[in-house]
C-alpha cells in the first residue's frame, strides 16, 4: 500500500487535471513530485518483496562504494539512499524516485571494473536528476491513460495500473512491461552520468569500453537492460562525441 500520503493541494492538483487530459495537453505537471516519489517507494517495496537480494558481499560492497562516490559528487548524501544488488542473471539496473538504486547480479558479468559500473549507476542517477520519471508519468497520463487511470493513481493502492506506473518510473522490466526512455532522455542521462563520473574521479572513457562489452553480450543473449536502452552501437557514437567535455 501507499508509503506516504499526498497532501490536499497535491490531490486537488491531480483531480483538477481532467480537462487537460481530455484536451491532450503536453508538458503539464499532472502528478506532483511527492506523488511520484510515493509511487517509486511503492514499486521498490514490490521489487524487494518479489526479488531476493544477492548474498555476494563483494558485489554489494563494490556497488556501495561506487554509488557513494557518485552520489557525493552530485551533492547527495549517500546515507539517504538505498542501493542493492538483486539476485538474478538479468543484465539490468534501475533507479527509482525515493532514492533507490537496484543492480542485478547479471550486470557484474558485463562490467570489467568499478569505472564501468560507475557508467551504469551514474546513468541511472542521471535519470533521477533530470526527473525523467516525472516527465514520463505526466506524458503517459496526458497521452492516453485517461480519467479512470488518474483516479486510480490518486489512491495509489490500486494494482490495475501497477505495471504502467512501474514502467513510467523506470522499473518496467521487473513488471513485464517495457517503456523505453526517449533518445533525448537517454542522452541527457548519459551526459549527467559522465559528468558525475568525472567529478567523482572515475574514468569517463570507460563508458565506450563498457558499451562495446554490452554489444558483445547481445550475441550471447538478449539483455533486459537493452530492452529499455538504445543499442550500444548508436550509444557509443554519442558518448564518444561527449567525452572531450570531460577530459
Amino acid at each position: 500500500m501507499c508509503h506516504c500520503l499526498m497532501n490536499r493541494r497535491s490531490m486537488l492538483k491531480l483531480s483538477g487535471a481532467g480537462t487537460l487530459l481530455l484536451g491532450g495537453c503536453d508538458n503539464v505537471d499532472l502528478v506532483s513530485d511527492e506523488t511520484v516519489e510515493a509511487m517509486g517507494l511503492e514499486a521498490w517495496a514490490d521489487i524487494r518483496q518479489a526479488t531476493p537480494v544477492a548474498t555476494d558481499a563483494a558485489m554489494q560492497a563494490t556497488l556501495n562504494n561506487v554509488s557513494a562516490q557518485l552520489l557525493s559528487a552530485v551533492g547527495e548524501a549517500p546515507g539517504d539512499w538505498e542501493v542493492l544488488v538483486f539476485r538474478g542473471n538479468e543484465i539490468n539496473a534501475f533507479a527509482l524516485p525515493g532514492r533507490k538504486i537496484g543492480v542485478y547480479e547479471g550486470m557484474f558479468q558485463v562490467v570489467a571494473n568499478a569505472d564501468q559500473l560507475a557508467v551504469i549507476v551514474g546513468h541511472e542517477i542521471g535519470h533521477l536528476q533530470a526527473e525523467h520519471s516525472q516527465e514520463r508519468m505526466n506524458a503517459q497520463l496526458a497521452q492516453g491513460w485517461g480519467m479512470r487511470a488518474l483516479s486510480l493513481i490518486l489512491r495509489l493502492g490500486e494494482v490495475e495500473y501497477a505495471a504502467e506506473i512501474a514502467a513510467a518510473l523506470g522499473a518496467g522490466v521487473e513488471y513485464g512491461l517495457v517503456l523505453p526512455y526517449s533518445r533525448r532522455q537517454e542522452l541527457e542521462a548519459d551526459r549527467l552520468g559522465l559528468l558525475a563520473m568525472a567529478e567523482a574521479g572515475f574514468r569517463p572513457d570507460e563508458a565506450v569500453k563498457l558499451w562495446r562489452r554490452m554489444d558483445q553480450a547481445i550475441g550471447n543473449r538478449a539483455p533486459e537492460f537493452l530492452a529499455t536502452h538504445p543499442a550500444p552501437t548508436s550509444r557509443i557514437a554519442a558518448i564518444e562525441a561527449m567525452l572531450p567535455e570531460f577530459r
